[in-house]
């Protein structure tokens, strides 16, 4: 049984790159695999591996600066979810484009699985998914608004254009792990909404916690790792990954006929050329033969 912690964490780091190397190490000295993201204002990824190496890891970035407050969100596997650990440099940790959204400045009203049902339930209440479209297509809360986006950065364009909607509403947000909803929530507060909740460890904590009696939760949650999806109880789901696009794939999606394992689904069949449909099935190939070798091809 493999432990899988997903994390992020918001402080200042001067000079992410001398954190590179070290931190880097640790994960590879402890079996662990995964990707982890550095950047001036923080830290953020998932991991996988024995629970000895998860824990020498999370010491590890507990001690690195402003991190001595880390959380983060454990489930498990019993394969590995990860074929290689990465850790990578960039200009943000989850990315907005918004260069004065600032969570640790101000952020929304953190609400608890316990109490989100209430919340969301109110009819004062807009609640709003502030996930990419092809994650929300697996699951949502009921009622939820859905903004349609294909990534982050679009979320700003999308509230100037429907921010009228909203009018006279108090604004509940949510997300995976909590980390999109440090910044929407700051940019919605600067745009002068002022009652602005969100979902306190995003849906994974909700899904953890909440019975599946109790949930307004319909479906499963995407996740970004060889499990694909989870369910109440964070047990691995029913989906896929496309092996062209990458988008989940449902059950019904592999019975469709633009679906070949490994190459393309119904979303994207007609995005690649003969060229690159070849190229995904040889790697496809590769990673059958690797498997059978009980090895991991690292293109997966």
């Amino acid at each position: 049984m493999l432990t899988i912690a997903a994390l992020y964490h918001f402080t200042r780091f001067p000079d992410p790159a001398a954190l590179r190397g070290p931190l880097l190490q640790a994960c590879l000295e402890g079996g662990v695999k995964g990707s982890l993201l550095l950047a001036r204002e923080g830290i953020n990824g998932t991991i996988a591996g024995p629970r000895a190496g998860i824990d020498a890891v999370l010491a590890h970035i507990r001690a690195l600066p402003g991190c001595a407050g880390l959380v983060w969100k454990e489930s498990f596997a019993d394969s590995m979810p990860f074929g290689r650990m990465k850790v990578k440099l960039k200009a943000e940790i989850v990315t907005m484009g918004q260069p004065d959204v600032d969570p640790l400045a101000a952020v929304g009203h953190y609400v608890s699985p316990a109490d989100w049902n209430a919340l969301i339930a109110a009819p004062d209440v807009a609640v709003i998914d502030t996930r990419n479209d092809y994650e929300v297509s697996l699951g949502t809360f009921r009622g939820a608004v859905d903004p349609g986006t294909r990534s982050f950065r679009e979320f700003p364009a999308w509230w100037e254009a429907n921010r009228e909607r909203f009018h006279n509403k108090r604004i509940a947000m949510f997300c995976t792990g909590g980390i999109r909803c440090e910044k929407s929530t700051n940019y919605l507060l600067s745009q002068g909404v002022t009652e602005v909740f969100h979902l306190q460890g995003g849906i994974l904590k909700y899904l953890e916690d909440m019975p599946a009696e109790q949930s307004l939760w319909d479906g499963e949650c995407y996740v970004f790792d060889g499990r694909v999806s989870v369910g109440h109880g964070l047990v691995p789901g029913q989906n896929s990954s496309c092996g062209g696009c990458r988008r989940p794939v449902k059950p019904e999606g592999r019975a469709h006929p633009d679906y070949e394992e490994g190459v393309c689904c119904a979303a994207c069949v007609n995005e690649y050329s003969e060229t690159d449909r070849a190229r995904f099935r040889e790697r496809h190939r590769q990673m059958l033969l690797a498997a059978k070798r009980g090895t991991t091809h690292l293109g997966g």
